[in-house]
């Protein structure tokens, strides 16, 4: 697996799973019905934010995608925050683990002191399970404050770790 800087042209393999991910409903607090364009432009961010994809390196394809961007302005620019998504078909590879360290480095590499995710659905167990393994701890949690599809409301916890 290669992670690499994503072109415009990468929309094109990351909008089938991100459209299927955020239509569910299930993990992320974007409108299920948000269109290709709007979507591209809320992933794609330009500098000096980031969106990088992971790639097989034998063939190319588009295993997952992340992005990642200063999470507050003035005093409080010195934390980062990232959000991760990996195509279902290649999920239980380390895709998203790789993309997290990739993005933690990152955030090291441009001088932030600490990552905040401010929004993860707490019954998204992997993702939580997966933070929590990089250091990530919930810091606090927003009751009711994700509407699950089929779980009704459940909890956001905001997830934050030193760098």
């Amino acid at each position: 697996m290669l992670i690499r800087e994503a072109a415009s042209d990468d929309w094109r393999a990351i909008w089938p799973f991100f459209h299927a991910i955020v239509a569910a409903g299930e993990t992320f607090t974007y409108p299920t019905d948000l269109g290709r364009d709007e979507g591209r432009d809320w992933w794609l961010l330009p500098a000096p934010d980031r969106t990088v994809v992971a790639v097989d390196e034998a063939d190319g394809a588009v295993l997952g995608t992340a992005k990642m961007n200063r999470n507050h302005m003035g005093n409080a620019s010195h934390i980062a925050s990232a959000s991760y998504m990996v195509d279902p078909a290649h999920s239980g590879r380390g895709v998203g683990r790789a993309l997290c360290e990739y993005t933690l480095e990152w955030a090291r590499a441009e001088g932030y002191r600490a990552m905040q995710f401010n929004a993860v659905v707490e019954t998204n167990v992997r993702a939580v399970r997966l933070y929590r393994s990089l250091g990530f701890e919930v810091v606090g949690t927003l009751p009711d404050g994700f509407r699950h599809p089929a779980k009704g409301y459940v909890g956001l916890h905001i997830m934050h770790r030193l760098i």
